[in-house]
């Protein structure tokens, strides 16, 4: 079983929206958060919440490196990787693990920080 110490992501507002690309050591936290709006930056503004696509990485220092590389990308570029493996555009964020209950459990947390 391999043990994954990063993750890099695509959200998207909508279909046809903004795109934001990110990377994380915890998807499904992270997710949690822009579901919940933590942080008041660029998803928080655009309404970047849905994950459209992501990819693992064993090690951190290779997905920072796609990161960088993917934030490089031309928007088509983008939109063609994410419809290979997900052409409906579902919110794949329940898929890895991220339920109601889990995102409530995270916002209670930032509540009593």
């Amino acid at each position: 079983m391999e043990i994954y110490k990063g993750f890099v992501y695509i959200l998207a507002s909508r279909r046809d929206g903004v795109l934001y690309t990110g990377v994380t050591n915890n998807l499904q936290r992270r997710m949690a958060e822009h579901k919940i709006g933590i942080n008041t930056g660029f998803t928080y503004q655009y309404r970047t919440q849905k994950l459209v696509y992501f990819e693992p990485y064993t090690d951190m220092g290779t997905a920072i490196r796609r990161e960088k590389q993917l934030k490089r990308w031309k928007r088509d570029w983008k939109i063609a990787l994410i419809e290979r493996d997900n052409p409906q555009w579902q919110d794949l964020t329940e898929s890895i693990g991220v339920k109601p209950d889990y995102i409530q459990a995270v916002m209670h947390e930032y509540k009593h920080m």
